[in-house]
């Protein structure tokens, strides 16, 4: 009887074991930062699309995962040391494909907005000014075209640096920068009178970029790794992060920055 019942139960243990080999290892607590970026994350209000993504993570990997607020420049050092686990809403070039691992969920395109008086029309007419200056995020990359006019300013001086998006909508009312590089996350702000008065918007002629959820070679396994984007494709799969952006963005909207061809 006890072997029958033994051979019986095995199906159910193996069902069990596959199950659980199936999601990660919650063996360990991990750590993930947010930073404060308009529409992605709001300090003031703890809202914003990588708070609600943040929680379904946890919800859906049954882990113990940290949530702390971070600069993105901490954020990427503390990734490459493998001091942190995960951080949201980022996109990869060569240098950062080195020390992270991403599982894309949404895809955007990123624009130049210039000062109404600075007579810039076109991304040649900022290049070729020798006074006009640029606004970034420290540490922030964009997009190819967006990334060369970066780089290109900044060998001649011309590019100021800030930690968030609100000393950059100030710099730029001061007229000290006359352009900033901003996507569809930092909008709201553009509805703010005083800055939709004095501003215009340039398009880069780039296609959208990937974002996604960053994950630390250093501390997941590759296995892991693997895991967690499991879980973020499965909330794509599923209609949940769709779900999310439809509560920060007009329906269509939300389904063009979510609706994309992950790359082999």
């Amino acid at each position: 009887m006890i072997r029958r019942m033994f051979w019986g139960l095995l199906p159910i243990l193996f069902s069990l074991g596959s199950a659980a080999a199936a999601g990660p290892d919650c063996t360990r607590p991990f750590t993930l930062a947010l930073h404060d970026h308009g529409l992605l994350y709001s300090a003031d209000t703890d809202t914003g699309i990588d708070k609600d993504f943040a929680d379904e993570l946890i919800r859906r990997s049954g882990c113990q995962i940290n949530v702390t607020l971070m600069s993105r420049n901490r954020i990427w050092q503390l990734i490459e040391s493998g001091a942190l686990d995960f951080s949201l809403s980022g996109i990869t070039n060569a240098e950062r494909d080195q020390f992270a691992s991403f599982a894309w969920y949404v895809s955007n395109k990123y624009y130049l907005l210039v000062r109404q008086d600075s007579g810039i029309r076109r991304l040649a007419d900022f290049e070729r000014s020798k006074q006009f200056q640029l606004g970034i995020i420290r540490s922030f990359r964009y997009s190819e075209s967006a990334n060369r006019l970066v780089d290109k300013l900044q060998a001649v001086h011309r590019v100021s640096q800030a930690n968030g998006l609100e000393p950059l909508y100030q710099t730029l009312l001061l007229n000290r920068i006359q352009g900033m590089i901003i996507e569809p996350f930092d909008y709201p702000a553009l509805e703010e009178k005083k800055i939709r008065d004095i501003t215009r918007i340039i398009e880069f002629d780039d296609p959208a970029v990937l974002h996604g959820l960053i994950m630390s070679k250093k501390s997941l396994p590759v296995a892991e790794q693997e895991k967690w984007r499991g879980l973020v494709n499965d909330m794509r799969a599923d209609g949940t992060v769709r779900r999310i952006f439809e509560k920060y963005f007009k329906p269509d909207m939300a389904a063009s920055m979510t609706d994309f061809q992950v790359p082999p």
